[in-house]
């Protein structure tokens, strides 16, 4: 199949991807229902994993011969916000101009969806030699939290893919690692009076910058491990959210802060938290509550993911670069459901049209050359799985 013919095909579906709002806070089922649908139109069977509210879902479709094994295609649905962002373009709109396609998540990761969409004519025509796996996720914006039903499905499932291409935005060179994190929130209850009797009070902000004063020499100690291959090439940790007080004149009850924890594949963050815990046990709390027994810090997890680290010099990873046309692997620096995957026992490896330089920022855009040379990839692998 000639790429313009491949292309004619794509532009209609990006269109219509973009023209979903499914920013992580909102559903994306009217996204889901339209891969759905184009799915089965073409007679591809599909599962739905929703959430407990039913308002967002994953899709996991899959096509070929039975038995395990097989290639899967991978993305999540959801974008970032667009508040407080100066578009110059309509952001739930394509928009085409000088060979860029603009529009929010046309970078990250619509495009690389509606190329695979766009492929599967081709891939359903040929006699393919294993199966193709289709993995469509929601909330992967706000720590990888959505797939987390797909993967326990694939992890127990008889007809488990051997390997997953995660179509982040890599300006279409192949990556094979990235960094964990581990997401936590604080809390901080103390007991609140007039200022004036400071003493009389537990001063929740206080405490609460006792507690980020003690994370900063944990972040020392992480960054000790190195590991060249990543940029930063340590583990970091770092505040990114705190909120306290009500008033200069009334010492604070409450106060909250959210941290995270950016670690080096391989490197445990359980020693990091256990010394965490012990310091506010011992340290902290006791001192709180001889001024105010209801007094209190609370730690809990928000989200996590494993980082990824896959052999670069592996058999997939061969494949991958004949597909792509491309040796030039790397690591990245942020985050994906990689890590999930390969976790799960699918050997995993990250490879998708665009740039991060674009993602996340008005006016993002995915260039028409990327989705070509997107294409071209699948157009190989089609190649690579047919008898």
């Amino acid at each position: 199949m000639a790429y313009r013919a491949m292309n004619s095909r794509l532009e209609p579906i990006l269109a219509q991807l973009l023209a979903f709002d499914t920013t992580s806070r909102e559903s994306n089922l009217a996204l889901i229902n339209f891969i759905d649908g184009q799915l089965s139109a073409s007679g591809i069977a599909t599962r739905l994993f929703y959430d407990e509210p039913r308002k967002k879902a994953n899709l996991y479709a899959r096509f070929g011969p039975e038995g395990q094994g097989g290639v899967m295609l991978s993305g999540h649905t959801d974008v970032v916000p667009v508040d407080g962002q100066h578009w110059t373009v309509p952001p739930f709109q394509l928009t085409r101009r000088q060979g860029r396609y603009y529009g929010r998540g046309s970078a990250d990761m619509k495009g690389f969806i509606a190329c695979v969409l766009a492929s599967l004519p081709d891939f359903m025509a040929q006699p393919l030699r294993m199966p193709l796996h289709l993995a469509f996720s929601y909330d992967e914006e706000v720590g990888c939290l959505g797939v987390r039903s797909l993967v326990d499905y694939l992890q127990a499932s008889q007809d488990k893919p051997a390997l997953c291409i995660v179509g982040e935005p890599t300006g279409m060179c192949p990556v094979y690692g990235h960094k964990g994190k581990l997401a936590m929130r604080c809390d901080v209850l103390g007991h609140s009076c007039h200022s004036a009797y400071a003493p009389s009070g537990v001063n929740a902000i206080e405490y609460a910058a006792k507690v980020i004063g003690k994370l900063t020499t944990l972040g020392e100690k992480l960054a000790v491990v190195k590991d060249p291959r990543f940029d930063p090439p340590y583990s970091t940790l770092q505040v990114g959210l705190i909120t306290g007080g009500t008033a200069l004149n009334i010492v604070p009850q409450a106060c909250r802060f959210d941290f995270e924890i950016r670690h080096l594949p391989g490197v445990s963050v359980g020693e990091t938290l256990r010394e965490l815990e012990q310091y506010v046990q011992r340290d902290l709390v006791p001192a709180m509550q001889r001024v105010a027994p209801e007094s209190g810090i609370g730690l809990r997890q928000l989200s996590r993911y494993p980082g990824l680290l896959t052999d670069p010099q592996s058999e997939f990873a061969g494949w991958l670069s004949q597909w792509c046309v491309s040796e030039a692997f790397s690591t990245v620096a942020f985050g994906t459901e990689g890590g999930l995957f390969d976790e799960a026992g699918v050997a995993t490896l990250i490879c998708g049209p665009g740039s991060m330089e674009q993602g996340h920022k008005p006016d993002e855009f995915v260039s028409h050359n990327q989705l070509t040379q997107c294409m071209g990839m699948l157009q190989n692998l089609c190649a690579w799985m047919t008898r």
